[in-house]
């Protein structure tokens, strides 16, 4: 019979640039009871030091990773691994398992030579009380993320690193090998922008999107950043003043205005420098 879990099953999915992390867990909830070590008379507590936990509940928790991923600065091959952890009152051993078929924490089944990477952790304390275990991502950029565990007052925190710019470099290498649009154009010089990189190249894909797609406020907007990161202030007032028309044609109110600023903070850049 179907009866409601004590640990309700969670799915979390994080896109991060241009990879994904998914987490597959079950969340136990306190209730009162003390978390990690040992109660006050000396008894363990629900998850003892020194012993292995599945960081969750029932089955084992699976964390996937959609491409190659540092970890605490140390290299993971992209796929699924069972997490569990080591908790000691000081450090804790964070594990990324091959063997995902073992049930909960795997006991005696459980082989440390399936481990493909064990990082160690030092937790902290947070204020308040998170009353069910909870996985979390925070921090997070094109790049990297943190992955964060609350529960009761403990808080474990794990740096992620994706290298984007090396998953990019191939994705704008097929993209530009097969029959290329203008929104393919204006995608690469709007990452471009973004990162601080490639500015030359930058312009020369979004001048490329212009002639094949026409003018729009966007493209001519991202043009404006470029050209005021190569410094070129006046080209860059050009084309936001061309972008803020063509916003305005559209009812873009937030690019009118944001357009304008850039503008306005532009003309006093020229005029400081004379």
């Amino acid at each position: 019979m179907l009866h409601p879990k004590a640990s309700p099953f969670s799915k979390l999915e994080q896109d991060e640039g241009l990879s994904k992390i998914t987490v597959e867990y079950s969340r136990p909830s306190a209730k009162g009871r003390t978390l990690f070590g040992n109660q006050p008379n000396g008894e363990p507590g629900l998850v003892p030091y020194g012993r292995i936990w599945r960081v969750g509940a029932n089955e084992s928790t699976k964390i996937t990773f959609s491409n190659d991923v540092l970890v605490g600065g140390y290299p993971l091959a992209k796929g699924t691994y069972a997490l569990y952890a080591f908790p000691e009152e000081k450090l804790w051993e964070i594990v990324f398992h091959k063997n995902t078929s073992h049930w909960g924490d795997g006991r005696d089944n459980y082989n440390a030579d399936e481990d493909a990477l064990r990082i160690t952790v030092e937790p902290s304390t947070i204020s308040g009380f998170q009353e069910s275990f909870l996985i979390s991502f925070d921090d997070i950029d094109h790049n990297g993320t943190y992955m964060k565990w609350n529960w009761g007052t403990t808080q474990i925190s794990i740096p992620i690193h994706f290298d984007t710019k090396a998953i990019m470099a191939v994705q704008i290498a097929e993209k530009l090998s097969t029959s290329p649009t203008a929104q393919t154009y204006y995608e690469i010089a709007r990452y471009y922008q973004e990162q601080n990189i490639n500015r030359a190249e930058a312009l020369t894909f979004v001048d490329k999107a212009i002639e094949l797609g026409g003018d729009t406020y966007y493209f001519h907007r991202v043009r404006s950043l470029i050209l005021a990161d190569l410094k070129n202030y006046e080209e860059a007032i050009r084309a936001a003043k061309i972008s803020m028309k063509l916003a305005e044609k559209e009812g873009k109110d937030e690019f009118v205005r944001l357009n304008k600023n850039n503008i306005d903070r532009w003309i006093t850049t020229m005029t400081n420098k004379n």
